[in-house]
C-alpha cells in the first residue's frame, strides 16, 4: 500500500500540519511533530528521522536550493516532482531564474541565497566550490544542510588543502557554516540521471547515492529524502571520509547499486597513495 502523503507548507508541530483521517494517530507526521512540540520544527525532523523505514507516511519538505546549475535545476526539478515547495536562487538574482520557476509551476520561486537559506527546512549548497564561503551563514544556521560541491582545481584555483588532502570540501563547507548539519550528498551522479534513473524502493538494481556526515539525525534526515526521490543510500561515515567518493575514485560517477558503491568506497584511494 502506498505511503499516504501529508503535504505541508509550514514547519513540523505547527497547528496546521494536516492528519490524513483513517491513519491511527500513532502513525501521523502530525503526531510525531505534535510530540516534539508547537514551536520546535528542528524537533520535529529529528523525530521524523528516528521513524522506522516504511512509517505509514511522508514528510513534504520546503528545500532551499542555493545554486541553479545543471544539478540545483535537477534537483529542484525531481523535489517539486515528490511534491516538495522549492526556493531557489543563483548569483545573479532571483529575475534571471523566471523561466526556470515557470517551469517548475507553483510550488516553486524564486529568491536571494539569504532567502533560499532562510526558507529552507533542508538547504542545498550546489555551487561552484570556489564560492563557498559566500554561503548566508546566519540563515543556515543549525539547519540541514546538503554539499553537493566537488573539488576541479581548473575551475576553482588550487586549494591548499585540498590539495594535500588534510581536509574535504564538506569539511570546508561545515567549517564556514559551523552550527549547520552539513551532509555531502548528490555529488557523485550526473544531473540529468538525477531525473531519469530514480526508482521505487524495493526495485530490484536500485541505484545508490552515497551521504557522508557528521550527525546522525541529519544523515538519516537526507537519507529519507534521498530514499522518495527514487534512489538507495550508502552511508561513507563521516564528512571526512567524503574523499572516499570524490572526483576520480571508482564510484564518481557511473550507475552502482549499494552493493557495488559500497565495493567502489572501500577501493577508493587517496591521491598520495595511487
Amino acid at each position: 500500500m502506498p505511503a499516504p502523503i501529508i503535504s505541508r507548507q509550514r514547519p513540523l508541530g505547527q497547528r496546521n500540519a494536516r492528519c490524513l483521517r483513517g491513519v491511527p494517530a500513532r502513525q501521523t507526521a502530525c503526531a510525531v511533530a505534535a510530540r516534539a512540540g508547537p514551536s520546535s520544527p528542528e524537533a520535529g525532523w529529528r523525530r521524523l528521522a528516528k521513524q522506522p523505514a516504511g512509517a505509514s507516511f511522508t514528510i513534504m519538505a520546503t528545500i532551499g536550493i542555493i545554486g541553479a546549475g545543471q544539478i540545483g535545476s535537477q534537483l529542484a526539478r525531481l523535489a517539486v516532482k515528490n511534491g516538495d515547495t522549492v526556493v531557489i536562487s543563483n548569483s545573479r538574482g532571483p529575475e534571471t531564474l523566471s523561466g526556470l520557476v515557470a517551469e517548475l509551476g507553483p510550488n516553486a520561486r524564486a529568491a536571494t541565497p539569504a532567502e533560499a537559506g532562510a526558507a529552507g527546512e533542508i538547504v542545498v549548497v550546489t555551487v561552484p566550490l570556489k564560492n563557498y564561503r559566500a554561503m548566508p551563514v546566519d540563515p543556515l544556521a543549525g539547519k540541514v544542510v546538503i554539499d553537493t560541491n566537488n573539488y576541479y582545481p581548473q575551475r576553482d584555483g588550487h586549494i591548499p588543502e585540498l590539495d594535500n588532502e588534510s581536509t574535504t570540501t564538506a569539511e570546508l563547507l561545515q567549517a564556514h557554516l559551523p552550527t549547520s548539519k552539513v551532509v555531502k550528498a548528490f555529488n557523485h551522479i550526473y544531473a540529468a540521471a538525477l531525473t531519469t534513473e530514480g526508482q521505487p524502493a524495493g526495485s530490484k538494481n536500485r541505484r545508490a547515492l552515497v551521504i557522508a556526515g557528521d550527525d546522525q539525525a541529519a544523515k538519516a534526515t537526507v537519507s529519507r529524502l534521498i530514499d522518495r526521490f527514487g534512489f538507495d543510500v550508502v552511508d561513507a561515515g563521516p564528512l571526512k571520509e567524503g574523499w572516499r567518493i570524490q572526483r576520480d575514485t571508482p564510484g564518481y560517477g557511473p550507475r552502482r547499486n549499494a552493493e557495488e558503491l559500497r565495493r567502489d568506497l572501500a577501493a577508493a584511494k587517496r591521491y598520495s597513495d595511487r
